[in-house]
C-alpha cells in the first residue's frame, strides 16, 4: 500500500477508537497530522489566552523538522499504538 494511503487510512481508523485519546496523544497526532498534511507551520503562536490553539500550534511546530514522510510514517505507528491499547 502506498504510504499516503496507508496514512489516509489510519487517520480514519483512529476515529473508530473505543476509549478517548489523552490530551497529550491527541496532540501527538495533531502536530503529526498538519506536518504531514501541510509541512511546516506557517502562522504566529497564538496569544497566552488561546491555551487550546497554543497548544495545538505547540505540537506541531515540535515536529517541524520532518519531512511529510517520516511525519506520515510516525503518526501510522502512532495510530497502530493506540488501537492495541
Amino acid at each position: 500500500m502506498e504510504l499516503q494511503e496507508d496514512f489516509e487510512e489510519h487517520a480514519k481508523k483512529i476515529m473508530t477508537l473505543t476509549e478517548e485519546p489523552s490530551n497529550d496523544d491527541k496532540l501527538i497526532l495533531y502536530g503529526l497530522f498538519k506536518q504531514a498534511s501541510f509541512g511546516p507551520v506557517t502562522t504566529d503562536r497564538p496569544g497566552i489566552f488561546k491555551l487550546k490553539e497554543r497548544a495545538k500550534w505547540d505540537a506541531w511546530k515540535a515536529v517541524e523538522g520532518k519531512s511529510k514522510e517520516d511525519a506520515m510514517n510516525d503518526y501510522i505507528i502512532k495510530v497502530k499504538q493506540m488501537m492495541e491499547c
